[in-house]
């Protein structure tokens, strides 16, 4: 009845019109397929988190002025710090049914503008700082199906102000938040009652190194988690390992080839490529795009906007002598977002082919999204897509859902939210990007979980996975995935992970007819809570390369 009535509520006082959009069945081809869910969601989101529950939390900053939801039952939000609205009955975050299609306004304190976030191990969202009275701030929430949960917000939670930083969970369940404007340190959520050297949080020199003074060009580091336990990060150029347990530098590794700086606001996008527990487990770190080295001060000086970066470089930084190999994507892109698909593949979305990140600092959007196959031979690896209709620029994001779907939203690269008069307007749309795998003729060798021992994988325990398909190819590979959806904000996916389960033995054929049949495949849960940190992750079966639904899976 809650729910009812919020929704209703939220139809109401929208000021632009929300009409419902039910998804049909997939139909997309070899170069994918465009849909759109609603044109009016009321806010342009900047960040997007899915929950374990298939909802969707998006979020914007509070201090661009009102936005087209209104907050339920006439409440509003009084800040006497916000620089826009003291007073403000207007949502700036949402949740999003991916079922259903449905959303409903949330309510947020202060500003959140440029924060970060990351998934406990329970499945509770964290949101660390922000902007202005929020940059100390924490918020949370904890997944809901009644329509109930809401924003919980912590004030001076953190012990430094967080305005563009990185989050990473780490292997015991903690976050640890990495760096910011002008905040070369990292501290931990929730705060350890024992702290090295008397501190909460711990200086880093490389941050403060790689900053390239009025251009700063290290907001966001790219962070993520290897095997062994340290933190891979990578900032401007560089990229080093980190023992954040000792605050130490353990490995250096070669700049990117280039000179292009590939963090924020030159805004390229960075990925921990698959894990395979099926061989030795090598991680291998991806980054593409960004934008030249002078290519923000060119646009303030000039009103000059570069191409974009064209190329990406992977890096495997465990091994003895890592070093990085390059290779060019079909479009040059500035501020894609990177998704992990359930097959392994990876998605290029959104984004733009010059200039760089923040307002009004982009042109000629690109809408065709590349997938990029990572095993493919060198030059063969990428597949340019089918155009979207609508630019995706600063402050858009992309993430992926449990049937396999990318959804897409946002885009304002204006300081406030403006529909005219302006090169490219706030956009507060949303819509779905079909990968070809959810393509009609692929549904007789399209494979569906049937049961999953009660969904719940421990480490090290064998998991068996019984699953239906209509042609099973006998020749074909079958795989398990687990993957751990992202944070998604400034294109970089906080937290993303794949891991590809060990296989035990073969596929083997259970029972059937001649209409269904059915087949288990027996799999190991992760080695280390390294390899896959504690949580829920989205379960897919892959056959023939194409994934089956995805389920949920609580990792313990």
């Amino acid at each position: 009845m809650i729910t009812n009535i919020i929704l209703i509520m939220l139809l109401t006082f929208a000021s632009t019109t929300t009409e419902l959009i039910i998804p049909q069945p997939t139909s997309a081809g070899i170069d994918g397929e465009w849909r759109l869910l609603h044109e009016n969601i009321g806010i342009s989101p900047m960040h997007m988190q899915l929950l374990h529950n298939d909802k969707v939390v998006m979020f914007d900053r509070t201090d661009a002025g009102p936005s087209n939801i209104s907050l339920p039952f006439h409440r509003c939000r009084h800040d006497p710090f916000d620089y826009m609205l003291p007073k403000d009955c207007t949502a700036h975050s949402i949740l999003y049914d991916i079922w259903d299609n449905t959303f409903r306004p949330l309510s947020l304190r202060t500003d959140t503008w440029c924060s970060s976030g990351a998934v406990l191990a329970d499945g509770t969202l964290v949101q660390t700082g922000g902007y202005n009275d929020g940059d100390h701030n924490v918020r949370t929430l904890v997944p809901c199906d009644d329509g109930t949960c809401d924003w919980v917000e912590s004030s001076g939670y953190l012990t430094e102000p967080r305005w563009f930083s990185t989050n990473q969970l780490l292997p015991d369940g903690r976050v640890i938040i990495v760096g910011g404007r002008l905040q070369f340190s990292y501290e931990f959520y929730p705060m350890s009652s024992i702290s090295f050297y008397n501190s909460s949080s711990f200086l880093v020199d490389f941050l403060k190194n790689t900053s390239d003074g009025v251009r700063e060009n290290n907001f966001y580091p790219f962070v993520h988690l290897l095997p062994d336990g340290n933190l891979f990060m990578f900032v401007n150029v560089r990229s080093v390992v980190i023992d954040y347990k000792q605050n130490k530098v353990v490995k250096h590794l070669p700049p990117i080839p280039g000179d292009d700086p590939r963090n924020y606001p030159n805004s390229g996008s960075s990925v921990l490529l698959p894990l395979d527990e099926n061989t030795l487990v090598e991680p291998e770190v991806m980054v593409c795009g960004g934008a030249p080295r002078h290519a923000f001060l060119d646009i303030k000086r000039d009103h000059i906007f570069a191409r974009a970066v064209p190329t990406c470089g992977r890096i495997k930084p465990m091994d003895e002598n890592p070093s990085w190999e390059m290779e060019s994507m079909p479009i040059a892109r500035v501020m894609g977002d990177m998704v992990i698909l359930p097959n392994g593949d990876l998605i290029i979305i959104n984004g733009a082919e010059s200039g760089t990140a923040g307002w009004n600092n982009a042109r000629d959007p690109v809408t065709r999204p590349v997938i990029y196959h990572p095993n493919g031979p060198p030059n063969t690896r990428f597949s340019v897509m089918q155009p979207g209709s609508k630019p995706r620029l600063y402050n858009s994001g992309a993430i992926l859902v449990t049937d396999g779907r990318v959804l897409v939203s946002g885009s304002n690269p204006n300081p406030f939210y403006n529909f005219s008069n302006v090169e490219y307007p706030t956009e507060l749309s949303l819509e779905a990007f079909l990968p070809p795998y959810l393509a009609r003729e692929n549904d007789a060798i399209r494979p569906e979980i049937v049961s999953l021992d009660g969904g719940v994988m421990e480490y090290k325990k064998p998991l068996i996975v019984t699953f239906t398909v209509l042609k099973y190819l006998k020749l074909s590979r079958v795989t398990v995935r687990i993957i751990a959806p992202s944070f998604t904000t400034h294109s970089l996916g906080m937290n993303q992970r794949m891991v590809v389960l060990k296989e035990i033995g073969n596929v083997s054929f259970v029972d059937g007819s001649f209409m269904q049949t059915y087949y288990n495949i027996e799999v190991v849960g992760p080695s280390t809570a390294e390899i896959a940190p504690p949580g829920y992750y989205l379960f897919y079966v892959i056959h023939a390369g194409i994934p089956s639904p995805g389920m949920w899976v609580k990792l313990q």
